[in-house]
C-alpha cells in the first residue's frame, strides 16, 4: 500500500521518516550481522528483496493518493525477520519511486512505516504464535503473509485519515479509507498468503539447511537407522 508522492504536507511526511529511521538502523545493524555470520544467506536476502520488489510493484488504483498491491514483506519476515525486512522494503520502495514512479521520495518514511516495519512485525508476530501453538509452517506461512499484507494497508488508512479527516473527524476518515481498501486488499492478501506458502515449501525443500541455520524451520534428526543407510 503506497502513498502516492506530494500526498503528505509538512509536517507529516518529515514525522513518519523520523518513527521510521530508528527501526531502519536497527535493521541494518540486524543485516550487518547476519551477512558477517552466514554469508551463504546472502542470494537468499537477494531473493526476498526481489520477491519484495515484484509483489510490491503489480499495483491497482485505490483510494486518491494511493494504490493497491501485495507486499511480499510478510514471507520475508518470516525467511529473514522483520528488521533486516524493514532495509530490504527501503531499497525497494527508493527503486521504486525513482524507477516507477510508485510511491514517493517524500512518503518514503510513511510507507517504509507501513509496508516496511508494521506489516512484517505483525506478520513475525504471527508466524511466532503459530510455531508456540504448533500450527503447521504452511498455516503459520499463509496467516503471517496475509495478516502482514492486511495490517499495511490499515497503517496506510490511518496516516492518510491524519491528513485527510472528513467533517465528522479522524475515526470517519479512517472508517472510509479502509472500507475501501478492503475491497481490492482482502483478496490481494488472500492471494499473496498463498504464493508465500508456495515459495517457502520450494525454500524448506531445497534450501532447508539454510533456513535451519537461520533458525527459520527445524530440521527432523535422522535416526541411527536412518545414519547407517546413508552410509
Amino acid at each position: 500500500m503506497h502513498i502516492m508522492e506530494g500526498f503528505l504536507p509538512h509536517p507529516w511526511w518529515e514525522i513518519w521518516f523520523i518513527i521510521a529511521l530508528p527501526f531502519i538502523a536497527y535493521g541494518i545493524y540486524k543485516l550487518s550481522k547476519v551477512t558477517k555470520k552466514i554469508p551463504e544467506a546472502l542470494p537468499l536476502l537477494a531473493l526476498m528483496g526481489a520477491f519484495i520488489f515484484v509483489l510490491s510493484a503489480l499495483k491497482l488504483p485505490s483510494v486518491t493518493g494511493s494504490t493497491s498491491h501485495p507486499t511480499g514483506t510478510g514471507l520475508a519476515a518470516v525467511v529473514v525477520g522483520p528488521g533486516i525486512t524493514s532495509v530490504l522494503s527501503l531499497i525497494v520502495l527508493i527503486f521504486q519511486a525513482l524507477l516507477l514512479a510508485h510511491g514517493g521520495l517524500t512518503t518514503l518514511g510513511a510507507n517504509v512505516f507501513s509496508m516496511g516495519i508494521v506489516g512484517p512485525l505483525t506478520a513475525y508476530a504471527i508466524w511466532v504464535a503459530c510455531k508456540k501453538v504448533r500450527l503447521s509452517n504452511s498455516v503459520g506461512v499463509f496467516l503471517a503473509a496475509a495478516f502482514g499484507d492486511l495490517i499495511t494497508y490499515v497503517v496506510t488508512s490511518v496516516q492518510l485519515a491524519l491528513v485527510f479527516p472528513t467533517s465528522a473527524g479522524f475515526f470517519d476518515a479512517f472508517l472510509k479509507f479502509g472500507t475501501i481498501f478492503a475491497i481490492t486488499q482482502i483478496p490481494l492478501a488472500i492471494g499473496e498468503g498463498i504464493l508465500a506458502v508456495i515459495l517457502f515449501d520450494f525454500l524448506a525443500k531445497y534450501k532447508g539447511q539454510l533456513l535451519a541455520t537461520l533458525k527459520v524451520i527445524k530440521l527432523p534428526h535422522s535416526t541411527p537407522a536412518q545414519e547407517a543407510a546413508k552410509q
